[in-house]
């Protein structure tokens, strides 16, 4: 189904909240079913927001799949969902101190970190060190239920102002917005340089437009995806089709047989870990956000002589702020990854489009 950006509805004074809401429920690894649970009640510091659009990630087509046992989730059954975008319905106890107010439109993050652990005080909560403590920390449709659903809880920590330019729609993007800049960030990306990215997804093509906001000279997309090289063509990135030759060659090539600058790991297979140390000029750096669900064996030894650094990168630490406006101005272009929309009812349909290869999915919009 192609995207059409719904008229906002009217946010009325006082919000009729029921007492029973449609959720998707995971039963267990690949069993899943849109049910009616009783509405949740925000707790001290905690908002009630109406969840009006919500997309999918990939982590939650793993963890529906179960490839993360016990972790993510801890239990099942599970509500996931966690890149959204609403109203606020209800306020609990403290959370009108910071400023909310019922009827704000707002964009959801997935880390309520604890806020005094050293990595909390030095700013990088996506790494808080009571990571699932219960009453400590809270990661929203991984480990605590999330927003695909009509309605969601969560901390003040983690909804930020949606513009009034932006729609429901590009709100449901702006967290992984957030972390492909993170990623761009992370990657220490310099003016001029040449920045390679391995993965064509949502958050590899949201990670070129934050190369190129970084100062990138050049940035070059290595995909196998026939429909995703085009449009990561289509929005002005050189490509590399993985499926035909060996890309590592052909960005060399493309390098003057230097390599490139910098290389951002967006698709988490153990081969294109491979392939980013391996396109890596001497001396560079790899920022690696996809997540391989079984090991990787890299090049050490050309780790150490060529002095090539590998940094990981979780989620998102402060962006969602830095990146709204980006995404305003039309430099992060959300709307260019969304591909698909669907009722919270047609969520089969919708996970099947976006495992679905042929599909030409990138980011699909839930609407609940």
């Amino acid at each position: 189904m192609p995207v059409a950006e719904p008229a906002e509805p009217a946010v009325s004074a006082v919000p009729v909240v029921p007492e029973t809401m449609e959720a998707l429920v995971v039963l267990e690894p690949n069993r899943y079913e849109v049910r009616e649970v009783p509405v949740p009640v925000p707790g001290p510091n905690e908002v009630l927001a109406r969840v009006r659009a919500v997309s999918i990630c990939g982590t939650d087509a793993h963890l529906i799949r179960g490839d993360y046992p016990g972790f993510w989730p801890p239990a099942f059954p599970f509500t996931p969902g966690h890149e959204w975008a609403g109203e606020l319905v209800a306020l609990g106890p403290g959370a009108e101190r910071y400023g909310w107010a019922v009827g704000a439109r707002v964009a959801g993050t997935s880390h309520d970190a604890c806020g005094v652990c050293q990595k909390c005080v030095e700013g990088r909560y996506n790494l808080c060190e009571n990571y699932g403590k219960p009453g400590l920390h809270k990661q929203y449709g991984h480990n605590v239920q999330g927003a695909d659903a009509t309605y969601v809880v969560q901390g003040v920590k983690t909804i930020f102002p949606l513009p009034d330019g932006l729609g429901f729609d590009e709100g449901a993007v702006i967290d992984p917005a957030s972390i492909a800049l993170h990623v761009a960030n992370r990657g220490g990306i310099a003016p001029g340089d040449t920045v390679a990215i391995t993965g064509a997804g949502a958050i590899g093509l949201l990670g070129a437009d934050a190369a190129r906001i970084r100062g990138a000279g050049r940035v070059i997309l290595i995909e196998p995806n026939p429909a995703r090289l085009a449009k990561a063509a289509a929005m002005g990135f050189e490509t590399v089709d993985a499926a035909t030759g060996d890309p590592v060659a052909t960005v060399r090539a493309m390098t003057g047989g230097f390599g490139a600058d910098v290389v951002l790991e967006c698709a988490g297979v153990p081969v294109t870990v491979q392939w980013a140390l391996a396109m890596l000029r001497r001396g560079g750096r790899c920022a690696a956000v996809g997540i391989p669900t079984v090991g990787v064996e890299i090049a050490m030894q050309r780790l150490v002589l060529d002095e090539l650094e590998l940094v990981g990168c979780r989620a998102t630490a402060g962006e969602m702020r830095r990146v709204m406006p980006l995404v305003e101005q039309g430099r992060m272009r959300v709307r260019d990854v969304m591909t698909h929309q669907f009722s919270l009812r047609e969520y089969g349909q919708a996970m099947s489009t976006f495992n679905d290869p042929a599909s030409g999915a990138i980011k699909i919009i839930i609407q609940p």
